[in-house]
């Protein structure tokens, strides 16, 4: 079976060619870079994402926030339902940790300061 992903690590945006037999990759191809390799394989075997949002504070403000890395996709709707629950105090500065391991020892960080 083959399965055509499309690659986002780079701005060639690579369509990247799996080939797959008993639900193993056997041949990855159509990459102009490693990257692209990489991402295929990761794609088909655990895809990931990283989430973005937004939480309350105690002000009238939402906070923009994001994962510090990329999560299973599987975990996003449990990952989105600890942050609707989440507020935040103020002043946060962009980088602080908002909520520690929110995932897979993946931390919740602000992405911008208030």
């Amino acid at each position: 079976m083959e399965r055509i992903v499309t690659c986002t690590e780079c701005p060639n945006g690579c369509s990247v060619s799996v080939e797959l037999e008993n639900n193993k990759i056997i041949k990855v191809s159509g990459y102009l870079c490693p990257k692209g390799k990489i991402y295929a394989q990761n794609e088909i075997i655990a895809p990931r994402r990283v989430v973005t949002s937004t939480v309350k504070t105690n002000g009238e403000k939402m906070l923009p926030v994001k994962t510090e890395k990329p999560i299973l996709k599987e975990n996003i709707f449990k990952v989105m339902e600890i942050i609707k629950k989440i507020t935040v105090k103020l002043p946060v500065s962009v980088g602080d940790v908002i909520y520690k391991d929110i995932d897979e020892n993946i931390n919740l960080i602000a992405t911008a300061s208030m």
